[in-house]
């Protein structure tokens, strides 16, 4: 694997597991809850749909624009997901790991260096990688706010950057 790939795949698995981290703190019941229950409008998402669409986004970007694989993503669907349990979060976290590792493991320099289609546009695969980065760390702030106020304004355990250092 290259250097540069195997760089972006530890930031996203780092980003990932914190994820998951979350999801394994809270008890079942606050996966489905959402801040802005009392109200109409339904504008922040629960712990399950942000992890559901961080798991679509990445398969998206890394498997469907770099990876070139058939395009399946339902984004709509990830924005309507309730679970049971927090398994099924974590077999759609998995499911995304393994297919992200392996596209990133078999990028070669030239396909770093290219551009993909996604959509109508063009974009470079590195900003494509670095964009599924930028979107995960947004979506993991999230969520972290989400279950702090789940838990009363108790803050959620987040590791420091020097202690995520390999």
């Amino acid at each position: 694997m290259l250097m540069e790939t195997a760089a972006y795949l530890e930031r996203i698995e780092d980003l990932r597991a914190q994820i998951a981290k979350i999801l394994q703190t809270v008890p079942q019941e606050a996966l489905n809850w959402r801040p802005d229950e009392e109200t109409e409008s339904h504008e922040m998402n629960s712990l399950a749909v942000m992890a559901t669409h961080v798991a679509g986004a990445e398969h998206f970007w890394i498997g469907e624009v770099v990876g070139q694989l058939a395009a399946t993503r339902n984004r709509d669907a990830e924005f309507e997901m309730v679970v049971a349990d927090t398994a099924v979060l974590l077999q759609k976290l998995e499911a995304v790991r393994s297919q992200t590792r392996t596209i990133l493991q078999n990028l070669t320099q030239a396909d770093l260096d290219g551009v993909r289609p996604a959509r109508d546009r063009q974009v470079p695969t590195r900003w494509a990688i670095l964009h599924v980065i930028d979107h995960t760390a947004l979506h993991l702030g999230h969520m972290q706010m989400t279950a702090q106020l789940w838990q009363g304004g108790t803050a959620v355990d987040s590791p420091r950057w020097f202690q995520r250092l390999k």
